[in-house]
């Protein structure tokens, strides 16, 4: 079997395919080989895949060329947006951006095996806390492909094994991209190509929910309504890929010519994402002078402003939208963006720490006092100062490729890389020591760092 898909009817049983029990099952045996393999084994497997990427180019293009048909009659029935079709699009520069991370990841240090801590808890007795793989985590996403390659190279770079279920408006690229890379790694017996699966329906999705025995974790990518019934329906520890409610603030000592940039690009460069900007925040010294430049240069861009009443008194309501209460709490996710005018930085913290989603956030100021306020007091996982929101990524930061952002404050935060994929296990020598001679006074505990 060149791909492991459930392609059949929620209701139809095919006996050739696995069950999703069996598929876990199956993850969980590879994800033990992975975490036997050296670096090196590793990233042999990774340098070949992305070859494969790219040799498949064709193959990938034309299964994302039949999504995107189907899509664009979804967004002409305005049953899709169009920055939706935006994401969902692959094209030549994407899959050669498909394979670059992929070795980006390569180069990057081996995240297992690294040595923690080490502690003398007595002569002879020596305890070493050592990173080590996750086992098997499950992927639920929604639109992107390049997630696929993105997650399968993280995770084998990590040693875990991963089950991928994405969404329809992807499922000829999804299974493509994921048929490229069992046939890659059928070349390699060490690696099993049961490491990676893909699952089709929503159906698939619920039985892999509950199967807390062989998934030791679950990512839902996307909406939040994604994330909050996978969440809801898991009996599996849930890492959500977070909710995108990010801001950019200008504040009154702001370098307007820099704002006008960092505006427009946190909104404007990818609309769709989690790290573009959905409110503006302007100080009230700065909004006559600053709002007029930018709002001309977003509604050129065809971005629609909603704005405060203070914004509609200011620029009238040609230019801009009567904003309510539900857009300061919305993730538009789309050429949208709400503007509020606010009186000083405590009033945009204020803002940003009620309606935020724990992000991203910018601050556009020349103030240093102002910035380190801002950044200290605003509860987000990202803080900026004079950079766009869209630098919340985990390409950006480094981090070769990213499974998702995460605004949770447990496990792991913000962009999520090789690390978010690896847990820690003890690991004590020693020479016949019991606990007896130590309760017993016999012994006494060093305790010493190494």
């Amino acid at each position: 079997m060149t791909v492991s898909v459930r392609k059949a009817a929620d209701s139809v049983q095919d006996s050739a395919l696995p069950s999703v029990a069996q598929i876990a099952s199956r993850a969980r045996a590879a994800s033990r080989s992975l975490a036997r393999l050296s670096n090196e084994q590793r990233n042999e497997a990774l340098l070949a895949l992305a070859r494969a990427i790219e040799e498949s180019g064709q193959r990938i293009l034309e299964a994302n060329e039949k999504d995107c048909r189907a899509a664009e009659a979804a967004v002409a029935a305005g049953e899709m947006s169009s920055s939706m079709l935006e994401r969902l699009r692959v094209g030549e520069r994407g899959v050669a951006g498909m394979a670059a991370r992929i070795r980006d990841v390569v180069r990057l240090p081996d995240p297992l095996g690294r040595r923690l801590a080490a502690t003398e808890l007595d002569d002879g007795l020596v305890l070493y806390k050592e990173s080590c793989p996750l086992g098997v985590v499950g992927i639920v996403f929604e639109s992107r492909p390049d997630v696929v390659p993105q997650v399968a190279s993280l995770a084998l770079k990590s040693g875990n094994a991963v089950i991928l279920k994405g969404g329809r408006e992807a499922a000829a690229t999804n299974e493509a991209i994921v048929s490229v890379w069992r046939n890659c790694l059928a070349h390699f017996p060490a690696v099993p190509p049961d490491s990676i699966h893909l699952l089709h329906t929503r159906s698939d999705v619920l039985e892999l929910l509950a199967l807390d025995r062989d998934v030791d974790l679950i990512i839902p990518r996307g909406s939040k309504q994604l994330v909050e019934f996978v969440t809801e329906q898991s009996r599996i520890p849930v890492l959500g890929h977070g909710e995108g409610i990010c801001h950019v603030y200008v504040d009154r000592a702001a370098d307007l010519a820099k704002a006008l940039n960092v505006v427009f690009d946190s909104k404007v460069q990818a609309p769709a994402v989690c790290n573009a900007a959905e409110t503006l925040l302007v100080h009230q010294d700065v909004a006559a002078e600053f709002l007029p430049r930018i709002v001309a240069k977003l509604k050129d861009a065809g971005v629609e402003v909603r704005g405060c009443p203070n914004t509609l008194a200011l620029l009238g309501k040609l230019a801009v939208v009567p904003a309510v209460e539900e857009d300061w709490a919305t993730e538009y996710c789309d050429r949208i963006l709400s503007v509020k005018i606010v009186s000083d930085a405590e009033e945009a913290i204020a803002h940003i720490n009620h309606y935020g989603s724990r992000h991203t956030e910018t601050i556009v100021t020349e103030d240093q006092e102002t910035a380190k306020r801002f950044m200290d007091e605003v509860d987000a996982a990202g803080v900026f100062q004079n950079a766009s929101t869209r630098f919340s990524d985990g390409y950006r930061y480094g981090l070769g490729a990213e499974l998702g952002i995460s605004n949770s404050k447990l496990h792991a935060r913000g962009p999520m890389g090789l690390e978010g994929l690896t847990t820690y296990k003890y690991k004590l020598f020693g020479g016949g020591h019991t606990v007896a001679e130590y309760s017993k006074g016999l012994k006494q505990f060093k305790h010493r760092s190494l």
